[in-house]
């Protein structure tokens, strides 16, 4: 394995913080420390300045940073190949998934994956679709799944499913019978939603304006950071939604909630994000590969 210094010095360098590289390394903040403290002594000098709670490179470390990536780089490889020349999958993959894929669709499609790959160690994160790419963009994450359209063309995106989202309200309320509604229908019932930066919010304000609509035009009343929190809302009667068909499996079965499609329907992409550029390790290949065999199973 690469100097362990170096891949923490790399990991804070990158991140310029010290708590996400602990996060990203699973250590904890004192460890991170004193690892770039070693190597700082080894090269009796100065990586790091730091100042008002904001770290930057040295001119020492940003040379040190070049390299490191470099040495990390062809390590990277070097261990790729070996590990395709022996058939071995190990290693560590950290994915990111936005909160309604990883409430309800990846875990039974890494239940799958580990059993087939039972020596590859994966670690799970979970944002929203904002923050998930960002964490690509930022490579603290090797793949991303989310639930909205991604724009940066520096970014891979494959679909992976489609998915629907539907008007949700409690039994007993006046559109819980139709058969479908139009998005206008809902407008005067107190409405309930995701957060800013979710996903779901996204394709809700993209077909709101493809019917000459904007978010402003729904009675909107409260904000929740999960589906679950939003079911339960619903299910105590203060509103209605729209949420992904995904979620709702329990609740239909026993009868708490009731939901209908929009007419037309209101559909988006899960998505698959990873870097354009960024070196692929074997794990990350195999899950790649077995995703695109297996998501639309889901």
């Amino acid at each position: 394995m690469a100097d362990r210094r170096l891949q923490v010095f790399y990991t804070v360098a990158r991140l310029l913080s010290f708590t996400k590289a602990a996060e990203s390394l699973h250590m904890t903040q004192p460890a991170v420390t004193f690892q770039i403290r070693q190597l700082e002594e080894y090269f009796n000098t100065r990586l790091f300045d730091r100042t008002h709670n904001k770290i930057s490179l040295t001119e020492a470390g940003a040379h040190v940073f070049t390299y490191a990536e470099r040495i990390i780089g062809l390590y990277n490889e070097m261990d790729n190949q070996v590990r395709t020349l022996t058939g071995d999958v190990i290693g560590v993959l950290v994915i990111g998934a936005s909160t309604t894929i990883a409430e309800y669709r990846i875990p039974s499609l890494l239940g799958r994956f580990q059993a087939q790959y039972s020596d590859v160690k994966v670690r799970l994160k979970v944002s929203n679709t904002v923050g998930i790419v960002h964490m690509v963009e930022d490579n603290e994450i090797d793949v991303g799944i989310v639930e909205a359209p991604v724009t940066n063309k520096n970014l891979v995106v494959k679909v992976c499913w489609h998915d629907q989202l539907m008007a949700v309200c409690p039994p007993d309320h006046p559109l819980a019978n139709k058969d479908s509604i139009n998005i206008r229908e809902i407008l005067s019932f107190p409405f309930i939603c995701r957060e800013e930066g979710s996903g779901t919010l996204d394709v809700i304000v993209s077909y709101l304006k493809k019917n000459s609509l904007t978010l402003n035009d729904l009675n909107l009343i409260m904000e929740f950071g999960s589906p679950e929190s939003i079911k339960s809302a619903v299910e105590a009667g203060l509103g209605i939604t729209l949420i992904s068909e995904s979620t709702l499996n329990k609740e239909l079965k026993l009868g708490t909630l009731a939901a209908v499609p929009l007419d037309p329907p209101m559909t988006r992409p899960f998505s698959i994000v990873y870097q354009r550029q960024k070196f692929r390790l074997r794990a990350m290949e195999e899950f790649l590969n077995f995703a695109e065999q297996h998501c639309d199973k889901q």
